[in-house]
């Protein structure tokens, strides 16, 4: 195994990571705020891919085939990413407003099942208004592939990455500088006492959904744009591992949801390597197959030796049941 086929599995495992880390922020969010995972958040990244398969199919055909003058391809992407990440952000505040809001005194339990409700709901709507067949997502921008010492890396691997932590880094931003982040950081350190000096609850509540649901969206037309097959149930495995992500960063730490969806996804895509290797050592025949056995393996190890995950605290772990 060369250095160069490492670099290229490294490549992969970005782009990869990033949409998990992506996925994985919503969780970490309502976490910190609410101390409530939104298990219906993989289906509004499901929702998200097919809001923007809409929004960009609408965008060309208003173009039309003369207009790539005067609507290039990335201004198309760009348009469909901010449509679709507003567009999403709503779905995501009817979520909270209908299925969250009304359980939010409720024990935990009431509002997981209702999270799994919601993201079924998705589902099902999704087949009866769109039928069950898999779309294709629109090809954009043009593939280009670079070769930088032997390993070859797309225009649209760099993109997804770039635009991956380009959204990171806001999301930072906002919550760090600005008054609702301040307001948003206060009620995940302290849920009971912030909203009784005048923060209002409703309204942070709303815009993390609405946030996160964002995030997803984005996520959503990233992995339309690198595997442009969409299908209902994508959201499914998607979200749960984003889900172990969030859980494996620390419940409720934003930066450790970052580095642990970056970190899930070089794991995903180096085991397989690592079986090769394997296999050649010893003379087994380990299948690809075994790729998740064995990469969540090696989360479960690392969460025995930090339960509370990377970065999270022992009194974010507390769970009002």
């Amino acid at each position: 195994m060369t250095i160069t086929f490492l670099m290229q599995n490294l490549v992969n495992a970005l782009q990869w990571g990033s949409f998990y880390a992506l996925i994985a922020l919503g969780y970490s969010m309502v976490y910190s705020i609410l101390m409530l995972f939104n298990f219906a958040h993989g289906d509004i990244f499901m929702v998200g891919a097919y809001i923007g398969l809409g929004v960009a199919t609408l965008i060309l055909t208003l173009v039309g085939s003369g207009g790539a003058a005067l609507l290039p391809g990335w201004m198309v992407l760009v348009l469909t990413i901010l449509i679709t990440m507003f567009l999403t952000a709503f779905v995501g505040i009817i979520v909270e407003r209908v299925g969250y809001r009304p359980l939010r005194e409720a024990p935990r339990a009431s509002a997981a099942i209702t999270g799994l409700m919601i993201g079924i709901i998705l589902e099902t709507s999704n087949i009866l208004f769109l039928g069950g067949s898999r779309l294709k997502f629109p090809q954009l921008i043009q593939s280009e592939t670079y070769n930088i010492g032997g390993v070859f890396v797309t225009n649209k691997k760099i993109m997804i990455v770039l635009v991956s932590i380009s959204l990171m880094l806001a999301l930072h931003q906002f919550v760090t500088r600005s008054k609702y982040g301040m307001a948003m950081r206060a009620m995940a350190y302290d849920y009971v006492v912030v909203p009784l000096v005048g923060v209002p609850m409703n309204q942070i509540a709303t815009m993390t959904f609405a946030i996160g649901s964002a995030l997803a969206a984005a996520a959503g037309i990233l992995f339309g744009l690198a595997y442009p097959v969409l299908d209902p149930y994508m959201g499914v495995s998607f979200g749960w591992k984003a889900f172990v992500a969030a859980i494996l960063g620390g419940r409720g730490s934003i930066m450790g949801a970052c580095i642990a969806g970056f970190m899930l996804g070089f794991i995903e895509i180096m085991t397989v390597p690592a079986i090769m290797v394997v296999n050649r050592l010893f003379s087994l025949n380990i299948g690809s197959n075994m790729r998740d056995l064995i990469a969540y393996s090696i989360v479960l190890i690392i969460l025995i030796f930090r339960p509370h995950g990377l970065f999270g605290e022992v009194y974010s772990a507390r769970l009002r049941l």
